[in-house]
């Protein structure tokens, strides 16, 4: 298997579709490509740093363009050279999918993309620009499969691997040594987001007036930025310490556990929150010229993944020129005040994303080896 993740949540998914693999075909499996520290641990060399990958927005993926472009073209020759029997790409579509399509054009090595392109909220015809070189699609969500289907591709729904996830103890939480009520807040994982947003919302919790300890869950090579960026709320980081990555991975779930309420960015940090029922206020910002591009091309009047999954709108977003402090704060305070009709959302969430069945990574893993 050559697998391609560009991201942390990939990463994550990679290593529970890896798991699963195992778990199917302990003696018969070898992975090749590129990954993270979760991966990392289950035997995949990363062909290079999966953080060269990490980027999000137009504005600045362009700057490293042609950085990005040799390295297309090198992990399309590393596949060639590989000779798999699958091509697995995860996510990160700007340069997972521009792999995939060299490999395919050059080789009849089988594609399959992991985590479905978001064609319901924008973007519709990227559907049919995939079906030319993907074959098979793992869809995280329960309403995506007929979109890929119809512009020709094999598509199974397989869940998201937050849903699996083993219920947070009393006794983990214990063992953060936090006292009192806890606002956790989740700038994301990206070095340029966190930048861009800590401001907003250091200004938000202040705003809120809140009287709750903040702690910040983060990366081991964010953890000294962060602190920096965050340090008028005088917050705990969460996770710093260098060390196993599946361990570093769960201590953040706990931290979200632990919060009373969350202030996050958006994207998967929301499922995780409700994984462990933990109600919160989603915010983004992005550069000028993404905010003004992706502005005019959504298809849906939501972007949280909460709100999506649950077909409801509990969950209060600020996104683009609606993040503002004063608006985060009024909503933390109504959230804190009242959290029952969130609560409720959260576990219809998981209910629809798989809790209960087979983890979602050994259903991925069954489905590749189903269409070999």
């Amino acid at each position: 298997m050559f697998m391609i993740a560009g991201e942390p949540s990939g990463d994550k998914l990679g290593a529970a579709l890896m798991d699963g693999l195992i778990n199917e075909v302990p003696e018969d499996v070898e992975f090749e490509g590129i990954g993270g520290p979760l991966m990392q641990d289950l035997r995949l060399e990363s062909l290079f740093p999966m953080d060269e990958l990490s980027l999000m927005g137009i504005a600045e993926i362009l700057p490293k363009y042609r950085h990005l472009k040799r390295r297309i073209r090198q992990t399309a020759d590393a596949v060639f050279a590989a000779n798999p029997d699958v091509l697995i790409t995860i996510d990160s579509p700007d340069f997972c999918l521009r792999v995939a399509q060299l490999v395919k054009a050059g080789s009849n090595v089988r594609c399959v993309h992991y985590v479905a392109p978001t064609v319901w909220a924008w973007r519709p015809k990227r559907a049919a620009k995939m079906a030319r070189f993907i074959d098979h699609v793992l869809a995280l969500f329960p309403f995506e499969p007929p979109y890929m289907q119809a512009a020709g591709m094999a598509c199974d729904f397989v869940g998201h691997p937050v849903a699996a996830e083993p219920p947070v103890t009393t006794a983990e939480m214990d063992a953060l040594g936090l006292d009192g009520p806890v606002l956790v807040v989740l700038p994301g994982s990206r070095r340029s987001e966190i930048e861009r947003l800590a401001g907003t919302f250091v200004a938000a919790a202040q705003a809120s007036g809140l009287a709750h300890q903040v702690v910040i869950p983060t990366l081991p090579h964010l953890a000294d930025r962060v602190a920096e960026l965050f340090a008028p709320l005088s917050p705990v980081i969460i996770g710093a310490a260098r060390g196993d990555a599946a361990q570093a991975a769960r201590t953040r779930l706990v931290a979200m556990a632990r919060a009373d309420i969350a202030l996050a960015a958006s994207g998967t940090v929301s499922l995780e929150l409700a994984a462990v029922r933990t109600p919160m206020v989603i915010a983004y910002d992005m550069n000028w010229i993404s905010r003004q591009i992706i502005r005019r091309m959504l298809l849906i009047d939501t972007v949280t993944l909460v709100n999506l999954v649950s077909d409801t709108r509990v969950v209060p977003e600020f996104i683009g020129v609606n993040c503002q402090s004063d608006q985060i704060a009024a909503a933390l305070l109504a959230v804190q005040s009242d959290p029952t009709a969130q609560l409720a959302a959260l576990d219809l969430t998981m209910d629809r994303l798989g809790r209960g069945g087979d983890a979602p990574g050994l259903r991925a893993a069954r489905a590749v080896l189903a269409r070999l």
